[in-house]
Parts: structure tokens; sequence; C-alpha cells
């Protein structure tokens, strides 16, 4: 089926894990995609894989001067967003002693600044009817050692679904998120940990998860997709949470 037909979507953090698979959901689903990624390497590897009815385009969702050339290079390929997915964002995790200032910021820049951004960039572009989704975390239901300032970056997240969802609902966008448990991408390739130490830490999950498994990344592109489309129609400021159970039954 030909859902999102004529529909122009635009992903963060397009190149790889969640938002590559979401590309493909949507590209699928008769969909022209824009994604974006930090390098021209990662995108162009990205769009090969795609084919045709993909662009990339080189932003950093960190860097705030990136987020605010979003609008004039989408411009470049087409007058409006009709779905947006908010999705770059990886983790940093350290005991309360050991994050620095540079920690902090970095993962505030990026899930925090660069959200609100990038929202605050392409609400222009985007016309009656569209869909912004955001993607935030299972992990700010429950305590983990070693990941506050990550939960806390995602927790402002969660917060904006519902004021965005107020002040769109105006502008007859629906603004939701979604809620990602343990997933099978490169999130743990940026905490500085070793091969063997993420090795290690999924063989440790595994065993404690519902299903006893990571969830795929279609899994979560399937469910973005929903949002986004009109079987989702009266759906609004809210949050899906895609974790196995996780966070529910225990």
């Amino acid at each position: 089926m030909q859902k999102f037909k004529n529909k122009v979507v635009f992903i963060t953090g397009g190149t790889n894990g969640m938002g590559f698979s979401t590309a493909q959901e949507f590209i699928n689903n008769g969909a022209k995609v824009i994604i974006t990624g930090r390098s021209q390497q990662t995108v162009d590897k990205a769009i090969d894989s795609l084919g045709a009815n993909a662009v990339g385009i080189v932003s950093n969702a960190g860097k705030i001067s990136d987020i605010l050339e979003l609008q004039n290079k989408i411009k470049a390929h087409t007058n409006k967003v009709d779905v947006l997915f908010v999705n770059a964002g990886y983790g940093k995790f350290g005991p309360i002693e050991a994050v620095t200032l540079s920690d902090f910021d970095e993962i505030f820049d990026m899930l925090v600044k660069g959200t609100f951004f990038t929202v605050q960039q392409l609400l222009p572009i985007m016309p009656k009817g569209s869909s912004i989704i955001l993607n935030t975390t299972f992990l700010t239901e429950v305590g983990h050692s070693n990941m506050s300032v990550y939960t806390a970056a995602k927790a402002a997240v969660q917060s904006f679904i519902k004021t965005f969802a107020s002040e769109c609902t105006s502008k007859n966008i629906r603004v939701n998120g979604v809620s990602p448990g343990y997933i099978k991408t490169n999130i743990f390739n940026n905490t500085g940990m070793s091969t063997e130490q993420i090795q290690g830490t999924i063989e440790a999950v595994t065993p404690t998860l519902p299903f006893k498994r990571f969830g795929e990344p279609s899994e979560i592109a399937k469910t973005v997709l929903f949002l986004a489309s009109e079987d989702a129609s009266y759906i609004h400021g809210i949050e899906i949470t895609v974790d196995g159970g996780l966070s529910r039954t225990k």
C-alpha cells in the first residue's frame, strides 16, 4: 500500500538504526524521504541503499548552526515536509561524579536544544494535516545508575510532546512520540565503551527482557509510520512505548 504517496518525510539521524529503518518503511509506502547524518560518507552510504526516493543532508543535531540551515537545505529539494521524525541522538553514560560540563552540554545540545530548534525550523514548511514524531526512551520510566544526564534530556523531549501538541493543534499538526526500549542499533557506539564492554552489556541485558531479545529497528519504524498515518488521525500528544513490555511488566 502507498499510504504516503506524494508525501515528504524528514528524518534526523537517518543513516543507520531506527532512523534508517524508518526511512526504508516510508519509501516502501510511497514517500519521498530526506534524511540527515553527521558526515557526507555516512549520508552517501545510506542514500545508496535507500534508492532514488531518498535525499541526504549533512547536518549535526547537536550543532545549532547546522540546524538553523535546515530549512534552506530542505527547500533545495521540496517546498514542504509532511512528516517530521526527530530521531537523531545517542547517549553518554557515567556516574554523577564523572560527568563533565562538556558531556552535559553535548547531550543537552543534541537532544533538547536540537529537538526544539529542529521543530522550530521545520514548522513553517509543514502544511495542515502534517505530523511530528519525537523519539524518547523508556528509560525515563525507571531509575538507572549512570544515566542521569541522558534520561533528563529525554524527559525534556517527553515534555515537548505535550507542549508542542498543545501549540500545534491550531495549526492542525499532530505531535506524538515513540519511546523505544532496547533496540538493535549502534546507540552504544558513542558511549566510550569498548567492543567487549558493549557485547557484555548486551549479553547481561538480554535475559532480563520479557521476550529475551532486543527489538528490531523495523518495530520502531512501523510505530512511527502508524503515528504519521491517517490511521492515527485522532491520536495527538501521546507517547507509544515500544519496549517489549519491559517498563510495564517488572
